[in-house]
């Protein structure tokens, strides 16, 4: 009987274990250029301003940029750089691997994309679900936010992960690096628009904001 007790106890404790790491910890948010690496602060805001400083400078001068008056370019607007939106998220993968999504285009064409999994995190204090597409070696979320359509471009974000961060379950997201499509500066692009379930009721106040270029 004291046998039994002990087993059950000990099978309680694992189940409460298992739960935490499942529905909780994958939520955790976190300052890390990789999954459980941790960076200060001060460093990591620098980073993305160096980055900042290289996307500005690409759109003034390269011939891929989608600015056509290259002359009166004077940088894109972001939300200041802020560790608290880059967060460790649990990944749900799919069963079946062959799932695609059709993603609507916004001139009304069409482009197919491979499921790669959801990705659940906290932030703000909530749980958050988002799903991940794939297309060749680029794994992406398309997203809206409360900020879509006033601070931020009305047609969606885009946030690109980093291969080096993901694993069979983690993955970390960093809103700090979202941006805008082409197509927000040149209606000569056509960009993917983001499925209805990548809406996020939160305002995502990180990465880049939308000013219209004339």
């Amino acid at each position: 009987m004291i046998k039994n007790r002990f087993f059950l106890t000990g099978l309680f404790l694992l189940s409460l274990i298992v739960l935490y790491y499942t529905f909780f910890d994958g939520g955790n948010i976190t300052s890390s250029s990789s999954i459980g690496e941790v960076i200060d602060p001060a460093t990591y805001r620098q980073q993305v301003d160096v980055k900042r400083t290289e996307k500005d400078k690409f759109m003034r001068t390269s011939t891929e940029s989608p600015f056509t008056d290259k002359s009166s370019f004077k940088g894109l607007t972001y939300f200041a750089p802020d560790p608290s939106y880059r967060v460790t998220a649990r990944l749900e993968p799919f069963a079946d691997k062959t799932q695609k999504l059709v993603v609507s285009m916004s001139d009304g064409s069409e482009e197919v994309y491979e499921k790669f999994a959801h990705a659940v995190f906290s932030l703000d204090g909530e749980a958050h679900r988002l799903l991940i597409v794939k297309q060749e070696n680029t794994y992406s979320i398309l997203f809206r936010d409360a900020t879509s359509g006033k601070e931020t471009y009305g047609g969606g974000r885009y946030l690109e992960l980093d291969p080096a961060t993901l694993t069979d379950t983690r993955t970390t997201l960093d809103f700090n690096t979202a941006y805008n499509p082409y197509c927000a500066y040149n209606p000569g692009y056509a960009c993917p628009l983001p499925p209805a379930e990548n809406t996020l009721k939160v305002a995502v106040k990180a990465g880049e904001k939308y000013i219209p270029h004339e």
